[in-house]
């Protein structure tokens, strides 16, 4: 099941780089905990459920016209997989661009996301998995 949750993850990136909130919803549990971190948490902290996280994607979509992740590494772990990689942003009013590391921890039940949590550097992301950098 592990490298099932790998290609999931994997697939839920993917939606998420074509804006495609529908499709990453699939991947996920309709009680979805999506914890998003520096440029990503415009309206709230914490998004529980699809129609929140719905609501979570289109804000964060209307402020970057591009956000967009590039993936470095991905770590299988027990339940859950780490993701490493870059995230590559331009604002949609002020256009600036942002290119920076960013950590996505996703947890799964069955195939699904449960969890997904953001991290604005791999340090961080990785403690907080209990490995170190």
């Amino acid at each position: 099941m592990s490298q099932q949750n790998v290609e999931v993850v994997r697939r839920g990136i993917e939606a998420w780089n074509r804006r495609d909130g529908e499709l990453w919803l699939s991947y996920a549990t309709p009680e979805i905990e999506w914890i998003p971190a520096g440029p990503a948490a415009v309206e709230r902290s914490v998004y529980r459920g699809h129609a929140e996280a719905a609501s979570g994607f289109e804000s964060v979509w209307q402020a970057w016209e591009e956000f967009r992740f590039e993936e470095s590494e991905v770590r299988n772990l027990d339940g859950s997989v780490l993701w490493l990689g870059r995230v590559k942003m331009r604002g949609t009013a002020s256009h600036v661009a942002l290119d920076q590391e960013f950590a996505l921890h996703f947890v799964l039940r069955d195939g699904k996301f449960v969890t997904v949590r953001a991290f604005v550097a791999w340090h961080e992301a990785l403690a907080n998995v209990g490995l170190e950098a």
